[in-house]
């Protein structure tokens, strides 16, 4: 394309954020959309994620994105002859402690009262709906029906499909490299431009994503976004007869920070190691990896002496408060600069990533978004060290408190 061109949208990242909330954006009246992507589209974690995907949010703002993000995948063969391969299993959170149940419990009546058709089930239940979980080892949990997962692959085909059709142009191995800004006389600054690897483009409005690098990003757009990197790690066991089954609800053992599901007639596990220094880590970590196997084990005792078929590890992004980012860029003065808009899921790209984008292309075409309120997401609720004024949410992964 043309170096100087004028463009009615700009998207750094072609990850899950980026893909859906270029989508969103032409579909939903942007005439150029261009999104910038230094590698190839999905070639981060987007591809190598779990695609766990819930409704059980710790927030009544968490809650409504895992809501609309369902609702969105349960839509696209509609929408677009394609899907992500979203498959409805159920989530069991398990509680281990008389502490988990209790929070667990109060959590139920926030969601409920957001309209999640969610219960909780006792220890007895809990291991009638999902056979293979050790009936003494955990006093219940709260379980959606309607929780499920994605084919993380298929789901960056989808958006790649999706970004085709409606003509979002895409720029593979082009590196964002910084913001052009104009000030006013009244103190206001907007974009104007945004530098690539393959010269200026003129635009007005830019979304920058970037998952686990988003605080490299913001370095090079001049501002900090606390959003820290830590090794994601992800298993796969050899097949055993109690998973040859046709539907087994996903587990989440809150506490312990270890997820499962059924993959391939064995069991996908997942984890985070919240002892970690954050940074990027592919690396496969085996004395925790199996640490958290012998306690899977505990918990699905068919697991016990189970082999693993597959291993990996990718770097996943990360909000201090475990909460989605969605507000403008702002200066180092704290000035927001008009035009920008700063698009983080929280290491949710799967879960929330859909909701996350339509949220963001709402504000960077309209100013605004009525699918949740965005009014303490934003930059502004972190101070110079990182730490935010909200509450973290309480269903994440436990990852490293550094950023």
């Amino acid at each position: 394309m043309n170096a100087s061109a004028v463009t009615d949208l700009v998207v750094v990242g072609g990850g899950t954020l980026g893909g859906w909330a270029s989508y969103f954006a032409k579909t939903g009246g942007a005439e150029r959309v261009v999104v910038l992507e230094r590698g190839l589209l999905g070639q981060g974690a987007s591809s190598r994620a779990a695609g766990i995907v819930r409704s059980q949010g710790g927030t009544p703002a968490t809650v409504a994105l895992g809501q609309w993000s369902i609702d969105f995948y349960n839509r696209q063969q509609e929408l677009l002859g394609t899907d992500s391969g979203f498959s409805e299993l159920g989530y069991l959170l398990l509680a281990i402690t008389p502490e988990d149940e209790a929070e667990g419990r109060r959590r139920v009546e926030m969601q409920r009262s957001c309209g999640l058709d969610v219960e909780w089930l006792l220890a007895e239940t809990a291991t009638e709906v999902c056979s293979t979980l050790a009936p003494r080892e955990h006093r219940g949990g709260s379980y959606v029906v309607t929780d499920g997962a994605i084919n993380p692959p298929r789901n960056v085909l989808a958006y790649a499909i999706a970004m085709s059709r409606s003509g979002v142009e895409v720029l593979e191995r082009t590196a964002f490299t910084g913001l052009r800004t104009a000030a006013s006389s009244d103190g206001s600054v907007r974009v104007t431009g945004v530098e690539t690897s393959a010269g200026l483009i003129e635009t007005e409005r830019v979304i920058i994503t970037g998952g686990p690098s988003l605080q490299a990003v913001g370095r090079l757009a001049g501002a900090r976004i606390p959003v820290g990197g830590a090794r994601h790690q992800v298993a796969v066991t050899e097949p055993h007869v109690a998973f040859q089954t046709g539907r087994q609800p996903m587990v989440f053992d809150l506490g312990a920070g270890l997820y499962w599901r059924l993959e391939e007639d064995g069991l996908l596990f997942g984890m985070s190691n919240p002892d970690e220094s954050p940074g990027q880590a592919t690396e496969i970590d085996w004395p925790y990896l199996e640490k958290m196997q012998r306690r899977l084990a505990r918990l699905v005792p068919a697991t016990n002496g189970l082999k693993l078929r597959k291993v990996w590890a990718a770097t996943i992004d990360y909000t201090p408060d475990h909460l989605p980012i969605l507000g403008p860029v702002l200066t180092a003065a704290g000035t927001p600069i008009e035009g920008t808009t700063v698009a983080c899921a929280g290491g949710h790209g799967m879960m929330w990533g859909p909701a996350v984008a339509r949220a963001a292309a709402d504000l960077a075409l309209e100013g605004k978004t009525d699918l949740i309120d965005v009014t303490e997401l934003g930059l502004d609720r972190f101070d110079e060290r990182g730490r935010s004024k909200l509450a973290t949410d309480p269903i994440a992964l436990p990852f490293p408190v550094s950023t």
